[in-house]
């Protein structure tokens, strides 16, 4: 039986990331860009809620 006392989601864990716009860390990073390579692996690049916000990314 679960706890439905504690409100708190299993994914609210705070996760490490880098934004790739203001290039520092960031808890709230998102990937927001797919860059596709035609041979060997692909990136993903990653912005923060406030990059995002002021820079209007979307993912």
């Amino acid at each position: 039986m679960a706890n439905t006392t504690d409100p708190t989601p299993a994914t609210a864990e705070r996760t490490f990331g880098w934004c790739h716009w203001h290039e520092g860390p960031s808890e709230t990073a998102l990937m927001v860009q797919i860059i596709e390579q035609g041979s060997g692996p692909g990136a993903g690049l990653y912005a923060c809620a406030p990059c995002r916000e002021q820079r209007r990314l979307t993912r």
